[in-house]
């Protein structure tokens, strides 16, 4: 008998034919592919790997840089590397533990994510002010010997700069935040961007008088970009992200505000709050308990790495 050639006809209708007949059966045996299934890769991350911080700013950022999270009705970008990029309402058990914060590359253009000392130390960042709660923040920080950076809005400078002067006076320091808080800012032009980044270090410095020192800019909502974080660079500010943000804009409560640094808080690490744009009794009261805390866990407090 003449045995068909592989390559037939036949053969081929042969097999498509058992191939149909046996799909039915192998697929209800394996069930469907499932994305989320243990060890399968999720977009955005690699089999296996846990999550990792965003990010500022450092950005946070940074979850970087993550960005400082806007007042109310303002949207806010997560920073590329930071943590604590959602509210908190306190420590599950097994929760994943943050990563630390990521070390800066040392560009003069890199965000800043990490104290200047490292170490045991943090550094607590205030934006949107000064406004009338930055007179409470800064007497809770003078009964524990601590320093902080506000970064401010040019206007809300302008408009209080016996606050400015005082910051300056109990030894603080001063972070540009630009003129009108523009989100995105990325997208603006190029002259415009100049002017949000060069009026408000101009507007900050006169409220502080003579002498008076910027050392950083933070973007609104942490949304730096090559493009601003040149512009900084070139007015002799560096870029200021975080590494912990508490969301205090949004008012979550004080249990959570607590929460966010306690959960997050890693040696070096650079914490985002408020003192302006909205209510911030809840960030007063938490750093009232925020305070103590860190001093008992060994904290000391430093600025930014600038």
């Amino acid at each position: 008998m003449r045995i068909p050639s592989p390559r037939s006809p036949l053969v081929h209708a042969l097999g498509y034919g058992l191939a149909a007949l046996l799909a039915p059966a192998l697929l209800a045996a394996c069930g469907p592919a499932d994305p989320h299934a243990a060890g399968a890769a999720t977009p955005g991350t690699s089999a296996g790997a846990g999550s990792s911080a965003a990010s500022p700013s450092g950005t946070g950022s940074p979850s970087g840089p993550s960005p400082a999270s806007p007042a109310p009705g303002r949207t806010s970008t997560t920073p590329a590397a930071g943590t604590g990029s959602t509210p908190h309402t306190g420590v599950p058990a097994g929760s994943p533990t943050p990563a630390p914060p990521p070390v800066s590359s040392g560009g003069p253009s890199s965000i800043v994510y990490r104290t200047a000392s490292g170490g045991r130390s943090v550094a607590l960042t205030f934006d949107d002010g000064p406004s009338q709660y930055t007179g409470q923040i800064l007497d809770l920080l003078a009964q524990y010997g601590a320093h902080a950076t506000f970064c401010e809005i040019g206007p809300q400078a302008s408009a209080r700069p016996a606050v400015v002067k005082r910051i300056l006076a109990e030894g603080h320091r001063l972070c540009d935040h630009t003129v009108h808080h523009p989100q995105p800012m990325h997208t603006l032009s190029h002259e415009r961007q100049t002017y949000e980044i060069t009026a408000a270090k101009e507007m900050i410095a006169k409220a502080g008088g003579p002498g008076t020192r910027i050392s950083w800019f933070r973007a609104p909502g942490g949304d730096f970009s090559a493009e601003n974080r040149q512009i900084a660079v070139q007015n002799g500010l560096r870029p200021l992200g975080w590494s912990v943000d508490t969301r205090d804009w949004s008012r979550p409560g004080v249990a959570s505000i607590v929460a966010a640094v306690q959960h997050d808080l890693r040696p070096g690490g650079v914490v985002l709050m408020h003192d302006g744009g909205g209510d911030r009794s809840q960030t007063v009261a938490a750093l009232r308990q925020l305070l103590p805390w860190l001093t008992a866990h060994g904290y000391g407090f430093d600025f930014p790495a600038d």
